[in-house]
């Protein structure tokens, strides 16, 4: 990623991560920064680590090596006079609060409203006033173009409508950081642009994403930087626009030959 002088600079900063799984790895010493207010597209293979490294920035799982800091504070280590020191959940789930994710699938709880699944967290995490997390929730609900659907139950939405309510939820927790896995690949078709369009929108408003994504004409228009991956590496990187019209290395080059 971009060179970033000072690593407190840095929204989210990844060192020398690996991951494995038994014996395959999935990633092979990661380096990645995040900026405030930048785009990140990372696109490849399916099994290439794309979604690893988002479940490794909010915390889901933790590194085999390296370390990730996120708004300054290191996510699975502590500070201290002699340095670095392994940190448990507890540290790691204050760090993680300045991230949001959005998943494939919607995950919304099936028996709360829209409107219910998005006040869950925040009242419960945060510890809002209901009345706080309720007006927020409804500004969220017409953020994402769905202020008339705050009674609605997910089974009463479409596909698009519910991926909408996800991110609204996602918003609730104010993240600093948001993160998007393949957010339209359970989509059908003509439901893609109405969540693209959301993104498009946060993206515009200065919101620092990630986003693993298909969608290359998004990549194209709305990231900072975009990476390749392929077998657990950053293979190839570059501003989206130049990546995608002339990529240099030959394994960019065949996978772009069989999606564009």
């Amino acid at each position: 990623m971009k060179s970033v002088p000072d690593a407190n600079a840095a929204l989210l900063q990844m060192r020398g991560i690996s991951k494995s799984y038994g014996e395959r790895k999935i990633l092979d010493r990661i380096d990645l920064d995040v900026a405030a207010r930048e785009k990140v597209a990372i696109i490849g293979p399916s099994g290439s680590g794309k979604t690893t490294i988002l479940r490794l920035a909010i915390g889901l799982v933790k590194p085999d090596e390296g370390t990730i800091r996120i708004d300054g504070s290191y996510l699975w280590h502590e500070e201290t006079q002699g340095g670095l020191k392994p940190a448990g959940e507890r540290h790691a789930r204050k760090v993680r609060r300045a991230v949001g994710i959005v998943f494939q699938q919607f995950n919304l709880f099936p028996h709360m409203t829209a409107l219910g699944n998005i006040v869950e967290a925040p009242i419960r995490v945060r510890k809002l006033p209901e009345r706080e997390a309720t007006t927020r929730a409804t500004e969220l609900l017409a953020r994402v173009g769905l202020a008339d659907k705050h009674t609605a139950y997910p089974g009463q939405l479409s596909g698009g409508q519910q991926q909408r309510v996800a991110i609204a939820r996602a918003l609730a927790m104010d993240p600093a950081l948001m993160l998007f896995d393949e957010p339209t690949s359970a989509l059908d078709p003509e439901l893609v642009g109405e969540v693209l369009a959301v993104m498009k929108a946060l993206a515009g408003s200065g919101m620092s994403m990630i986003v693993v994504t298909h969608e290359l004409g998004f990549a194209r228009e709305v990231g900072d930087h975009l990476l390749f991956m392929d077998d657990g590496i950053v293979v190839e990187q570059g501003p989206p626009r130049e990546v995608l019209a002339d990529p240099r290395h030959e394994r960019t080059k065949a996978f772009l030959s069989k999606v564009l």
